[in-house]
């Protein structure tokens, strides 16, 4: 009997203990909410929010369904908002005669708060270990087939190991606000940010991007896609020490991937299989960072705008370094790199196309700097290398060319060309 007793005692606290592990769950709808696309949830969701930090690191989970917040909310230390996606979508295809169907399934939320202000307060500030996932943001009141409206940024990632994953952000002014925290994760984004994409800075522990395509699945209309082109950023690096960005990729943008320099300095960092297509600049380093920006396995292609260029540093990059191994650059561009200053290594690189304006354009263009080139082919008949300006030092060694014309220009840098192949 007492030995019954005793092992049936073990259970009881072995089961309350597991209770208690467990995270608790909360949900919007018992605080109000409706997913009707009418009624203002933004209280709702916020009493959710607020019972699951209460409880400690507990879950709010949304059901289908849309709902509308005229505000914005806060998620606390170690709460996790999560949708019905399990994986991330794609509003691709969901179109009725021009208009986007993101309220087709899943969990969808609805901000309309900060309209004509791009400096309010973001949609929703995550904090230390706090997570969103299996979402689709959508903003009804933005039209598809106009300038865009300025909006607050739609997501924004403070303290440590906050965590946004799986959703798509069909169509916010400004996405991802991805600055002044640590060690943040951002993976599984789709969607269509109409002016900036995702912005990182004073980051002094290592930030993390991981599959993140900016398509224009929202609206291809001539008015608010051309603003797209003329003004878009998918993706801006401020200072971020040794960031990591995998598998990432976006078309239609003025700028694919940005990096300036802000009072907290500048970008090193490590990129690995990105792609920038359909953009006027590609990669555009206003600024880098001594350590290096190390591009592998890319594809980068410039063809919109005036003067589509696919890699260009600006004069203020002194001191800059930027390394691209085995890259792809094609489409109808005028050249596929532009150096005004910084250090700069292209190895095993395939430069397809280039000077597709008939301005004889070169394949690289270098006014300032020092660029190594090794082991690269150039496909195009044109013009491969034009140095002058302030260029300090080339190295052009083991490449394979289509052409005779390899390095012009008057400069008075070093320059080592050697072990060269031109193919007739």
């Amino acid at each position: 009997m007492y030995l019954l007793s005793l092992v049936t005692l073990i259970l009881a606290l072995s089961a309350a203990l597991r209770r208690k592990a467990e995270a608790a769950e909360f949900r919007p709808e018992d605080y109000g909410a409706a997913g009707d696309g009418a009624a203002d949830c933004t209280e709702a969701f916020q009493k959710a929010l607020d019972a699951a930090g209460e409880a400690g690191y507990g879950v709010v989970t949304v059901g289908n369904g849309n709902y509308l917040f005229k505000g914005s909310l806060t998620v606390p230390e170690g709460v996790t908002l999560q949708g019905t996606r399990a994986s991330v979508p794609a509003s691709n295809g969901l179109r009725d005669k021009g208009l986007p169907k993101p309220t087709d399934g899943g969990s969808c939320l609805m901000p309309t708060a900060g309209r004509g202000d791009e400096n309010g307060k973001p949609f929703i500030t995550l904090n230390t270990n706090a997570t969103v996932k299996g979402f689709v943001f959508y903003y009804p009141e933005q039209e598809h087939d106009d300038i865009p409206v300025p909006y607050p940024w739609t997501v924004a990632m403070r303290g440590k190991n906050p965590a946004l994953l799986d959703c798509e952000l069909l169509n916010p002014y400004n996405g991802i606000d991805a600055t002044r925290n640590e060690r943040h994760l951002v993976r599984n984004i789709s969607g269509q940010p109409l002016r900036r994409g995702i912005f990182t800075d004073a980051i002094y522990d290592i930030g993390r991007w991981e599959n993140i395509h900016f398509n224009p699945w929202y609206s291809v209309e001539k008015t608010l896609y051309n603003w797209q082109l003329e003004n878009g950023e998918a993706f801006i690096l401020g200072r971020s020490d040794w960031h990591y960005v995998i598998n990432c990729f976006c078309y239609g943008y003025k700028i694919g991937y940005k990096f300036i320099k802000t009072e907290t300095g500048t970008c090193n960092g490590n990129f690995l299989g990105l792609g920038a297509d359909g953009c006027n600049r590609s990669v555009y380093i206003e600024q880098c960072n001594p350590m290096g920006l190390l591009f592998t396995n890319g594809e980068f292609v410039a063809m919109f705008g005036k003067d589509p260029v696919m890699v260009e540093a600006g004069e203020g990059n002194e001191g800059g370094v930027a390394m691209f191994e085995n890259c792809a650059f094609w489409g109808p561009c005028d050249s596929n790199a532009r150096i005004k200053a910084g250090s700069f290594t292209f190895s095993n690189c395939n430069f397809v196309d280039y000077d597709c304006h008939g301005l004889d354009t070169p394949s690289l263009e270098i006014c300032g700097g020092d660029v190594i080139v090794t082991g690269c082919r150039f496909q195009h008949k044109g013009q491969a290398v034009k140095i002058g300006g302030d260029a300090k030092a080339l190295i052009f060694k083991d490449n394979i060319l289509k052409t005779d014309r390899v390095i012009d220009g008057s400069s008075g840098a070093r320059i080592v060309e050697k072990d060269n192949v031109i193919l007739k």
